[in-house]
């Protein structure tokens, strides 16, 4: 009986196997084996196919655990180690608490828009200092723990663009012409009593709020502005096993 012979890869082409424009899902090869017809084949599956299969597989594993300064994204987003140019950096913060309900809050100057906690980061600063000091400023909340950083999940900067009246606005409060904000996100669990949230803030800064509420991840996503609405949508999509 003659020996079934599989071809040895060389290593050019397992690094086309492993290259990004193989990976996604498995694709089936067809090759030609003389010496091996198909039918006396014991294998389920051909061998290269299985190799295939584990190449995706380890690439995907190794994409999702890599630090964010080495990953990379399909968005056009810059990565999250430099935001795009013209952008303001920002943080927001998704508070939840034990009911899995969302913190948000009308602002005073547009009663209608409700938004999450957010903020500009400081020259200098760690963006999770900066999450913790804007929700205290803006909320008067302490007591929250970080549950997860959106980071870890999409590795890059999430971005929107002011419409111009919004812009002209923040121009001249800023005193900087910017695009938009470019945001990092990080999921917070409230681990005090409502009683602690007071939209006066800390007192450091202005107040921004008029009314707060525990929300759905729906009912925020439907209060907030126009512009904000697929920054809120990509945000809630991947906190969604939280708010399980």
């Amino acid at each position: 009986m003659g020996l079934c012979r599989f071809p040895v890869l060389s290593c050019s082409q397992l690094a086309f196997l492993h290259s990004s424009s193989f990976l996604g899902r498995p694709r089936t090869i067809s090759l030609s084996f003389p010496n091996c017809p198909l039918q006396s084949s014991n294998f389920a599956t051909p061998p290269l196919l299985l190799k295939t299969r584990f190449l995706t597989s380890n690439a995907n594993t190794l994409s999702a655990s890599s630090s964010p300064s080495s990953s990379s994204s399909s968005s056009s987003s810059s990565s999250m180690e430099a935001p795009p140019e013209g952008y303001r950096r920002n943080v927001g913060v998704c508070l939840i608490n034990d009911s899995k309900k969302i913190f948000a809050a009308s602002r005073l100057d547009i009663p209608s828009a409700w938004q999450m906690p957010q903020g500009g980061i400081d020259e200098g600063e760690d963006p999770r200092t900066a999450a913790i000091r804007e929700l205290r400023e803006e909320t008067g909340v302490n007591s929250a723990e970080i549950l997860a950083e959106l980071e870890q999940k999409v590795p890059y900067w999430l971005t929107y663009d002011f419409p111009p009246a919004v812009r002209e606005k923040l121009r001249h409060q800023w005193g900087s012409d910017w695009k938009g904000q470019a945001q990092k996100w990080f999921l917070l669990k409230f681990t005090g009593k409502d009683e602690e949230i007071n939209l006066l803030g800390d007192g450091t800064e202005k107040a921004e709020f008029g009314d707060w509420s525990w929300k759905s991840a729906e009912q925020v996503i439907d209060l907030a502005v126009d512009f904000k609405k697929p920054v809120y949508k990509e945000v809630l999509a991947v906190f969604a096993p939280y708010l399980q």
